[in-house]
């Protein structure tokens, strides 16, 4: 009898103890954290560095609201594709968020200096939006292309494949496991996108570049509506992604033009590196 009961009690345990498990793995299961790492220069209505370089400036404050203006697209879309949690990271340089036209459903990182450019990211989340991202420095049809710097002309190449500031974020979320879900910004970008990162992320142009400080706009309706769709369509796309990642060690070359050189041609400068750290990959 008392062997009876024992073995009973002792399968209530198991099961509550399989209960509990199950209920826990749904948990982590249901959560789908986004990690949105933000730029400027790939928003409706931006085609021109004074917009995106002298902070404060009017036309900056107007950039900056059609930033947040595009961002909401994005956060509405992602939470209603199905994100139970939003970190929005400022990456711009002189940054780009403005408090009161937050939208809901998200957590905003921004100020300068911080800890690490990529702060809070970790193995937890589940996609990365590239959100506002612009083409790779020399690109012809890329609207204020660039990568890193614009005034010295940064290029880089890694294992002997130029890159930029696109494949550099993927590549460093890459080490954590978390693909590129979805890129924003102009023809060019989201042609870069698909070189790199394929056909699966998903991809939404706002602009179309003629040249460097030169754009076909759509109306912000437009694009903002399609900004929503493109959020909610990465969430379905999510489970197709894939993490881009750079082989190690990685042979890293920086050109770049010296601004201080007298001449009327500046010099090009260039510097090589190994890294075996994707996290190492600008530290030139």
């Amino acid at each position: 009898m008392k062997r009876a009961i024992r073995k009973s009690i002792t399968h209530k345990v198991i099961i509550t103890i399989l209960l509990i498990v199950l209920v826990a793995m749904n948990h982590v299961n249901a959560q789908k954290k986004i990690y949105i790492f933000t730029d400027l220069e790939g928003i409706s209505g931006v085609y021109k560095f004074e917009q995106t370089r002298e902070k404060g400036s009017p036309l900056n404050i107007e950039a900056c609201e059609y930033f947040m203006g595009d961002l909401s697209a994005v956060v509405r879309g992602l939470r209603n594709g199905g994100a139970t949690e939003i970190l929005v990271v400022d990456g711009h340089g002189n940054q780009c968020v403005i408090p009161h036209l937050m939208e809901s459903g998200a957590k905003y990182l921004t100020g300068i200096p911080r800890p690490g450019t990529y702060w809070g990211m970790d193995s937890s989340y589940v996609g990365l939006v590239q959100f506002g991202a612009h083409a790779m420095m020399g690109t012809a049809d890329g609207v204020l292309n660039h990568t890193q710097s614009s005034k010295p002309e940064n290029r880089y190449w890694y294992n002997g494949i130029e890159s930029g500031e696109l494949a550099q974020v993927a590549a460093i979320a890459g080490k954590y496991g978390i693909p590129t879900i979805l890129v924003t910004g102009d023809e060019a970008t989201c042609r870069e996108s698909r070189k790199f990162l394929g056909t699966n992320c998903v991809n939404v142009a706002v602009k179309v570049g003629i040249s460097r400080e030169a754009a076909i706009l759509y109306p912000f309706n437009e694009t903002r509506e399609a900004l929503y769709e493109g959020a909610k369509n990465a969430m379905k796309a999510l489970p197709t992604c894939k993490p881009y990642k750079m082989e190690i060690p990685i042979k890293g070359k920086l050109q770049y033009l010296d601004l201080k050189s007298d001449s009327i041609r500046h010099k090009i400068v260039t510097k090589e590196a190994v890294f075996n750290n994707v996290e190492d990959i600008l530290k030139f």
